[in-house]
């Protein structure tokens, strides 16, 4: 796996080459469950109750979606819940889908912003929740990004993270930032209470099928066919040495 950080600039044209080619989320949500035309991530559309369960969120209070991508899973949970969406990433193109996607969704009242994961640009104790889904592992200081959850969240607020965890951390098939994924202690080291964190090997199965069905891909020169099959070449070279992990916690009152 690559040691070089990927900037807003990659995810810029990474997430206009996904727009471009619809044939790439109709695979991804065929294997995530999601209906079709739902621009998500790989955690499954299978989690997002669970999700939404333990952020605790009640109609009127405020989500944080920290790295939100195309912002499907933030947008489903507020739908669910009621809650209002704050959206950030630092991909522009992102922010700009997110925006669009809120629309297709109905998601009245959601808004998205660039920002980092170490620096949202948001007040102090001002979200009644965060959730980052598949992205906690990006800084180079990763307790950073942890800091900052607990400043923007609210005495009592919950996080809810969702990653991958190496079996063994000295595999360099991997790279330092996964290798040092460790949701448990980061979240605790940042002064969480009531962190729990589960394996969902079901989610790690369904990413599994989908990069099988990448590797046969023949993309030829379109960029985004190329990127997922590349990545499904990339993944099943590893994927049976992680584990696919929840984590949750609660911000101290």
């Amino acid at each position: 796996m690559s040691t070089k950080p990927r900037s807003p600039e990659y995810f810029d044209g990474w997430y206009a080459n996904q727009a471009a080619m619809p044939t790439v989320a109709e695979i991804m949500n065929r294997h995530t469950g999601f209906p079709p035309g739902t621009r998500a991530g790989v955690v499954p559309a299978e989690a997002i109750p669970e999700l939404a369960g333990e952020l605790r969120l009640s109609p009127g209070s405020t989500l944080l979606d920290l790295a939100c991508g195309r912002g499907a899973y933030g947008l489903l949970v507020a739908k669910q819940t009621g809650a209002r969406l704050i959206g950030v990433d630092f991909s522009a193109q992102a922010v700009a889908e997110a925006a669009e996607q809120a629309v297709q969704m109905g998601v009245s009242g959601a808004s998205f912003r660039t920002g980092e994961l170490t620096a949202t640009g948001l007040p102090e104790a001002s979200v009644d929740a965060v959730l980052c889904t598949d992205a906690i592992q990006f800084p180079d200081e990763p307790d950073i990004a942890y800091a900052e959850i607990r400043r923007v969240l609210k005495p009592g607020g919950r996080v809810v993270l969702t990653c991958w965890e190496p079996l063994d951390r000295a595999d360099e098939r991997f790279s330092p930032r996964l290798r040092r994924a460790d949701l448990g202690a980061g979240l605790r080291r940042a002064g969480f209470t009531d962190v729990e964190v589960r394996e969902r090997p079901a989610w790690l199965a369904r990413e599994h099928a989908l990069w099988e069905e990448a590797v046969r891909l023949e993309p030829g020169g379109d960029p985004a066919l190329r990127s997922l099959y590349e990545e499904g070449v990339k993944s099943l070279g590893w994927i049976g040495q992680l584990r696919r992990v929840l984590a949750v916690a609660t911000s101290p009152r």
